[in-house]
């Protein structure tokens, strides 16, 4: 917790994702944007005019502009191999940090990372930001209510043909490090289960723009029992999902698809006789929390108001890491061939 009214604030890495940043630290009267870091300065002026930002500080080393503004936190929108020395170095010179996802590159910059923030006594989290969306809470109450029974199985699909361009484009893992966490990560989140074990397989169709694989199926053995089945790609042409995938929840007594937007469907069952048992139609109730703001803003509003008023991000390191570890125990499943532990 800060004890300062106003949180004085660093982000490093002025690429397209920083956009969604800066858009929601806007409408933030709490922050102030003291300072813009990329290793090509010349991004880093550009989005302080795209920004209205006259007055910031530019550069391109994170340490000069450290000591230049004394920031009470920084926000990480670094690409992924460049986010452990990023986050470590601001933690180390007393900042709290918020960082894009994934939170590392691999599970063991993910480990020190957290040991980090533990050693410093910073927060630390990640811009997880299905984690805000109205829809995912829907579905969470919903299965928290206990309509269905007890969940055993979850499938999600993701399918879309993304043209990013950049550094995805070269990217090894594309998927499941870059996207799939975000499936993954809400899984976690909606059923309250953990990850056991993984297996996967990971393949570049043909045509495909990517140097590396962009498609993958996984399946995930949770705790209490409960198996999550995953199907991507990022370079499916038509016929497109959402960005939150499609699902299926099943539970011992019922089940529920959604669409991934505002489209929900749940079905419970009512007969005990016959070979196919008969069903009730549920409504799935949906109600919005005013309150809460979402997507980016919704992440990076929790974050400054545990740094100003103390608690814990919803999206802090220390759970996080979980996530992750779906993620690379999937790569190293891939990579394996074989069911790996998590």
């Amino acid at each position: 917790m800060t004890t300062s009214a106003r949180i004085r604030a660093v982000l490093v890495g002025c690429g397209g994702i920083s956009k969604s940043w800066l858009r929601a630290v806007a409408g933030d009267d709490r922050v102030e944007i003291v300072g813009l870091v990329d290793l090509d300065e010349a991004k880093a002026k550009k989005a302080a005019q795209n920004f209205n930002l006259s007055d910031v500080l530019t550069g391109t080393d994170l340490k000069v502009m450290l000591k230049k503004t004394s920031p009470d936190c920084v926000f990480d929108c670094t690409v992924p191999e460049a986010r452990s020395a990023i986050t470590i170095t601001a933690l180390k010179h007393g900042c709290h940090v918020l960082c894009e996802k994934p939170l590392a590159d691999s599970m063991a910059n993910a480990r020190k990372m957290v040991k980090a923030a533990e050693d410093t006594g910073r927060i630390l989290a990640v811009m997880q930001n299905r984690r805000y969306s109205p829809n995912i809470h829907a579905l969470r109450r919903f299965i928290e209510l206990g309509v269905i029974g007890n969940v055993t199985t979850v499938h999600c699909d993701f399918f879309i043909g993304a043209h990013f361009g950049g550094f995805r484009d070269q990217m090894k893992h594309v998927l499941l490090l870059d996207m799939a966490i975000h499936t993954f990560d809400a899984v976690r989140f909606v059923t309250g289960e953990d990850p056991v074990s993984a297996l996967c397989y990971e393949w570049n169709p043909r045509g495909s723009w990517y140097d590396y694989d962009a498609s993958a199926v996984a399946v995930f053995e949770m705790t209490k029992g409960v198996v999550f089945g995953y199907r991507g790609s990022w370079c499916t042409e038509g016929l497109n999902t959402t960005w939150e995938s499609e699902w299926r929840v099943i539970g011992d007594k019922g089940g529920v698809l959604w669409n991934g937007a505002d489209g929900f469907r749940a079905q419970v069952v009512m007969g005990s006789n016959g070979l196919i048992r008969t069903f009730k139609d549920m409504d799935v109730p949906f109600e919005v929390d005013k309150k809460m703001l979402q997507g980016h803003a919704g992440v990076i509003d929790e974050f400054v108001d545990c740094l100003l008023k103390g608690g814990t991000p919803k999206t802090i390191c220390t759970d996080n890491i979980k996530s992750l570890a779906m993620v690379h125990s999937a790569i190293e499943s891939a990579e394996k061939g074989r069911k790996v532990k998590i």
